[in-house]
């Protein structure tokens, strides 16, 4: 498998963090050098490990934003 390169350009928010340090996060990561992506999954302390996650574009997450506003 090849390696996984990324870097986190932005945190946008920590939505909890758990025990053992590891935090869910919304962040602007670039993936293998693209373009930066709004990103949802958990992150290490260090952030050198993370679990599964959701990646979305800009559009993705307005359209999201605007679902999660009908809840209420």
């Amino acid at each position: 498998m090849a390696d996984l390169k990324y870097e986190v350009i932005e945190t946008v928010a920590v939505l909890s963090e758990s025990p053992k340090g590891w935090t869910k996060e919304l962040n602007l990561v670039s993936w293998n050098g693209r373009d930066p992506k709004y990103d949802l999954r958990d992150w290490s302390p260090n952030k050198e490990k993370m679990g599964k996650g959701v990646t979305l574009t800009e559009e993705e997450l307005y359209k999201l934003k605007a679902v999660l506003s009908e809840l209420d």
